[in-house]
């Protein structure tokens, strides 16, 4: 039998091919998702797959499910036309945050339309699976009801064995006690405000000593004028007092400023929660508009979040362009 041992011009072409396929397995470039998704909320489900939801540019809520956090399928909507929630039936469905609760996928939303700050509010959703499909509860509260106006923004955390969420978008951000099954409010429980007036869509990140406040501030919605950044201050207990770098309060509308606009993205904004990878890097998305095509809605991107003496932040304080990607094993 003859053997046959290939030449080196063959282990060399093998061997870059390779090196080509690894590499564009190792980066990845912005945006991750180029369709309109804004608010993107994210977690890793039991079946090993990231899924993101963001506010309905596709009606009725998008859902979209990767492996790596850079390849990303459509995978449908939270609800149809038929299980669409009609509580406040004029609005339209936005900033979600997805959770698992007690053995369910727990969906927080806001309902609410342009101008509609005291009618607007939050509502919840439950599914056995993250694809769906979802059943609506109906609102936890409207503002009017609850004596915050814009209740909207919704984000959901578990705290020494209690839950909670926190809300609010330039009127103060609250936060308030839920009940065990993290449908309703607790009964009895009082709202307390955390932050001021100058940002919406918050989320608390818990590391080490310190719970970190990330907002965004600025117009979030206006293309190539849109003005949103995200921002971030820090506190020793859940509910403050968060303060900024320098030592200033929320609560007084100050705060540092992590995410800036670039000429390549304008109004990068309204985090999702942080994803760590397996090599323990933490990574951030976020939706802005692209400068080349603003019109094309706000897309989703996403970058490595940086911890420097005990703060984080980003890579040129910008959104990239490309970056070395995230790292997953199968699960």
């Amino acid at each position: 039998m003859k053997r046959f041992y290939p030449s080196s011009l063959l282990i060399t072409l093998f061997t870059f091919y390779l090196s080509l396929l690894t590499s564009q397995a190792q980066e990845y470039h912005n945006p991750v998702i180029a369709q309109s998704l804004p608010d993107p909320t994210v977690m890793r489900a039991d079946d090993g797959y990231f899924y993101l939801y963001a506010t309905e540019n596709i009606r009725n809520l998008p859902i979209y499910r990767s492996k790596n956090l850079v390849d990303w399928t459509f995978m449908g909507t939270a609800f149809t036309d038929e299980s669409r929630p009609q509580w406040n039936p004029k609005g339209r469905i936005w900033a979600p945050d997805i959770n698992y609760i007690n053995g369910k996928y727990v969906l927080y939303y806001a309902k609410s339309e342009w101008g509609g700050e005291w009618t607007c509010g939050i509502g919840v959703a439950t599914a056995d699976r993250p694809e769906g499909p979802f059943t609506d509860h109906g609102a936890m509260f409207i503002s009017n009801e609850i004596g915050v106006q814009n209740s909207i923004d919704a984000f959901y955390i578990e705290d020494k064995g209690s839950k909670y969420l926190v809300w609010g978008s330039f009127r103060g951000i609250y936060g308030i006690e839920l009940s065990d099954d993290g449908l309703s409010v607790k009964p009895g429980a009082e709202k307390q405000q955390v932050a001021g007036t100058f940002m919406e869509g918050t989320y608390i990140h818990k590391r080490g000593r310190y719970y970190y406040l990330f907002g965004s501030a600025g117009s979030c919605c206006e293309g190539e004028k849109s003005t949103y950044r995200v921002t971030v201050g820090r506190s020793k207990n859940l509910f403050g007092p968060y303060v900024d770098k320098q030592g200033r309060p929320l609560m007084e509308n100050h705060y540092e400023t992590i995410l800036h606009r670039s000429d390549k993205v304008i109004g990068p904004g309204h985090n999702s929660e942080i994803i760590t990878d397996d090599k323990g890097q933490d990574w951030m998305l976020y939706h802005g508009f692209s400068a080349a095509d603003p019109h094309a809605g706000r897309l989703v991107y996403m970058d490595r979040v940086i911890w420097k003496k005990g703060w984080p932040m980003f890579k040129d304080s910008i959104p990239s362009e490309q970056s070395a990607a995230p790292k997953f094993s199968a699960r």
